[in-house]
């Protein structure tokens, strides 16, 4: 059934339309701001994979050259081989707010396309295609309850601006997006040019209450065309089984929840494990598989438990106490400028590399042939985190997490006329618990100042997490400098980098009771 709603979004009619385009998917929408238009697909499988125990889902997110009446510069003329780093970015952001929100228990693997069809290169198409994901799994049968929204805000002039143009981001200190839902901000992502905390979260407000007609078009869409959703049993857990568990393991989990080390608090859990299921005997033979799933949530529970009840983390800091950190520069003998950073468990070794004007890096996109003369490159090898897989090139998360750092440093990096230099840094994680991102983001201020490159300011960055007890509501939590565990078990997550006391890329992803209650409409 054809539907079409259009409000007006600072200053611009925003349509969204469904019933029309690609009617086999579960569910699509046609997005178009300006002249700005991104088709956004929504499809299911038939039948749940009950072998595994996450959301199968995947977004893609496509920018066509066609959009701008552009033939590719490949030998080729398509698009063809691995998205570009804008791609894979967008369909990253798209992702985030989006994978929270499904119904628990869903396991039908799940593919949300979107495509540029039209570009004005006044209007960016990666918010509108969050848009229209959300609607198009709102309308569709796909358990996906709660509609999400995103805008971009900048800061121009003192004020904010809704969705700026190219000539307004030129002015503008702020470049962020914020999604949300009606209740909630569930992520922002973006940077800004050293402004207070208090300017980033007024923006960050602002944003919030600028998305919400965005949503009422979402639920009005809902209304006239959505299908039913699809039952979704949710998960039997066996009470009998989880009991057990815990009668076997929580004594002893206690000494896994208080080791500080990494790999002796691994090891403690992974003898923990064999000891618990050969406990629970022929008995439980079929149901191993829960049981390990019992055991992970009771450790999961007992940490949340005694950081908000007890108000103690892992190793005994504070919320607000740093591991100890170790700086060296001119770590490496042949290198431009080069910094091994060490916090805690987490180290990373930068290197800053100086090349001349044919050095910058060229970049084909929608809106014409640009030069990057800075670069970061993040590689997270699995030697790292003590696993082993297969090196493949950089993930979609090796991309993520050094566009993050990039941003941090870009902020203070001198003038073209003033320093005319092509700098690429590079950020080699070797060991890992807790944000390496943020320490790629320390390393490569010390390596940049190591090569002699004038920044304005040194850059630091601190990983910070929001822990709410589901038992305990005793008020928030924010442990600074967390472990690897506190963000795997939390899912509240904040992660922020600036020089002195301003902020250059402050990020943030979901917040998991947030999200949980959204779903309720009551988030």
């Amino acid at each position: 059934m054809f539907k079409k709603v259009t409000i007006d979004l600072g200053g611009r009619p925003l349509t969204i339309e469904t019933g029309r385009l690609a009617k086999q998917a579960n569910g699509t929408a046609l997005v178009t701001y300006g002249e700005t238009v991104v088709l956004v697909t929504a499809t299911a499988a038939k039948d749940p994979k009950a072998e595994i125990d996450f959301l199968p889902l995947t977004v893609e997110y496509q920018e066509r050259f066609y959009a701008v009446g552009r033939i590719p510069g490949s030998f080729f003329r398509r698009e063809i081989g691995r998205p570009s780093d804008k791609e894979t970015l967008s369909a990253r952001f798209i992702d985030r707010p989006l994978r929270p929100l499904f119904v628990k228990g869903y396991q039908h693997e799940t593919q949300v396309i979107a495509t540029v069809l039209s570009a004005d290169q006044k209007n960016d198409p990666d918010v509108l295609a969050m848009i229209g994901a959300s609607c198009a799994l709102i309308v569709s049968d796909i358990p996906f309850n709660a509609p999400v929204a995103g805008v971009r805000v900048g800061y121009v002039d003192g004020k904010y601006v809704l969705n700026p143009t190219p000539e307004e981001w030129e002015k503008s200190r702020m470049n962020l997006i914020v999604a949300g839902t009606k209740n909630a901000v569930v992520m922002v992502e973006g940077g800004a040019d050293s402004l207070s905390e208090a300017e980033v979260l007024e923006g960050i407000f602002f944003g919030h209450q600028a998305l919400q007609p965005i949503l009422e078009m979402q639920e009005e869409m809902r209304s006239a065309v959505g299908r039913a959703k699809m039952a979704v049993a949710p998960p039997v857990v066996n009470e009998a089984l989880k009991a057990k568990v815990a009668e076997l393991a929580r004594e002893e989990m206690q000494a896994v929840i208080t080791m500080a080390d990494k790999q002796q608090r691994s090891e403690l859990y992974h003898q923990l494990q064999k000891k618990t299921l050969a406990a629970l005997g022929d008995e439980y033979a079929d149901s191993l598989k829960e049981a390990k799933e019992h055991l992970h949530s009771l450790n999961k529970t007992m940490m949340r438990d005694r950081i908000v009840k007890d108000q103690c983390r892992i190793d005994g800091r504070r919320f607000d106490e740093i591991r100890p950190i170790n700086c060296e520069v001119a770590a490496l003998p042949r290198v431009h400028g080069s910094a091994l950073f060490t916090r805690g468990e987490t180290q990373v070794m930068v290197s800053a590399t100086l090349g001349s004007g044919d050095d910058e890096q060229r970049v084909e996109s929608l809106s014409g042939m640009s030069f990057k003369p800075f670069m970061l490159h993040y590689n997270f090898p699995p030697y790292c985190v003590g696993e082993v897989r297969f090196m493949r090139g950089p993930s979609r998360r090796d991309i993520g997490h050094g566009a993050l750092a990039e941003r941090a440093l870009a902020a203070v990096l001198p003038k073209s006329d003033e320093f005319a230099y092509t700098i690429r840094i590079v950020s080699e994680v070797l060991e890992s618990n807790g944000s390496s991102s943020m320490a790629t983001v320390c390393g490569g201020s010390l390596a940049l100042m190591d090569a002699g490159v004038p920044i304005r300011k040194p850059v630091s960055g601190v990983a910070m997490g929001l822990i709410q007890g589901h038992r305990h509501r005793r008020g928030y939590h924010r442990p600074a400098d967390g472990y690897q565990d506190r963000r795997r078990f939390q899912g509240d997550h904040d992660q922020r980098s600036g020089p002195g006391q301003g902020r250059s890329s402050p990020y943030s992803r979901k917040n998991e009771d947030g999200d949980r209650a959204a779903q309720d409409g009551c988030a």
